[in-house]
């Protein structure tokens, strides 16, 4: 008979070992993929709640919401000077200079004199909002300020309504068009036509509207008075001294001379036709006139009147005759 060997237990153990080996294996694999994918979704969702919560930077898209654009501040700024100078003309080119300097120029300019003989000016500078503050000073240093008068008015509601309405009109200009596009009746055309013009006025209006407030918001509008110093001060105490009196008494005399001789010069050429006039009745015409035959004696049918008697007193005196 055969004897029965023992089966050795070796290979039986180590295919359980490897077994529960690969089973454990797996296990840890699929726990640490699935603990990776919990953390992963629990990150994922934290972050999503971040960018949906109120105050986040980035929404669920991950891009930033659009904000709504600054509006600039449009103001008109215009101010009024009035400067008392010794010398009118040199102090108007120093600030038609300054104007210039800082990229203004200069608007409308009006000279006269008053019944003393001083000159004054007035001149109209524009310049930049940005240099308004530099030049106002400027102009102030140039003599003694007598009166200052500044203004800010803001715009700006203004400026972003024009500007609104003008979008408006050009979208309804274009569908305007488009309309006159699709038109095929002369009558529609006719009447699209009126349509398109009446829009278009109104368009221009607002474009000019606009570039009015645009000037008047983007360059300052000064205006410098000038006038000049009296030469000669008036004195202290407001009473006139002998020199005064003196001084005045010669100007009312030379102005007495003046007016005479203004006076003569007009009179001289009628006064000069006279005399020629007079000379030549005297010399030409009257010699020439026929003279009056004298006066004969009255008569009558007794023979001629007597003569009145002498006035006595008047009689010529003869020699011999007493006194």
């Amino acid at each position: 008979m055969r004897s029965r060997h023992p089966v050795r237990p070796v290979p039986a153990l180590a295919a359980v070992l490897l077994t529960a080996t690969l089973a454990l294996t797996g296990c840890s694999a699929g726990g640490s993929d699935s603990g990776g994918g919990a953390a992963n979704d629990k990150a994922a969702a934290q972050s999503d709640a971040k960018g949906s919560a109120p105050g986040g930077e980035k929404g669920a898209s991950g891009a930033k919401p659009a904000q709504a654009p600054r509006l600039t501040s449009s103001i008109i700024r215009t101010a009024s000077l009035t400067v008392q100078v010794k010398d009118v003309p040199k102090a108007l080119d120093e600030a038609r200079t300054t104007a210039e300097d800082a990229g203004g120029y200069v608007g409308d300019e009006t000279t006269t004199r008053d019944e003393k003989g001083r000159e004054r000016t007035r001149v109209v500078l524009r310049v930049p909002v940005e240099k308004y503050d530099e030049v106002l000073a400027a102009l102030q240093g140039t003599g003694k300020l007598l009166d200052r008068t500044a203004k800010a008015q803001d715009v700006t509601d203004q400026v972003v309504d024009v500007d609104s309405r003008i979008t408006s009109q050009r979208a309804s200009v274009a569908r305007v068009r488009e309309l006159m596009d699709q038109a095929t009746k002369l009558s529609d055309v006719v009447e699209l036509e009126g349509e398109l013009s009446s829009r278009e006025a109104d368009l221009e209006a607002l474009l000019a509207q606009q570039a009015s407030l645009k000037d008047r918001t983007s360059l300052a509008t000064i205006t410098l008075s000038l006038s000049e110093t009296p030469v000669k001060a008036a004195a202290k105490d407001g009473s006139p001294g002998f020199l005064d009196a003196l001084a005045g008494g010669w100007d009312a005399f030379v102005t007495m001379l003046r007016w005479l001789a203004v006076a003569i010069g007009a009179v001289l050429p009628f006064a000069a036709v006279a005399a020629l006039a007079v000379l030549a009745w005297l010399r030409l015409i009257r010699p020439r006139l026929p003279r009056r035959p004298a006066p004969a004696p009255a008569t009558s049918a007794l023979g001629p009147l007597p003569s009145a008697p002498p006035v006595p007193g008047n009689s010529p005196r003869r020699d011999g005759d007493e006194h």
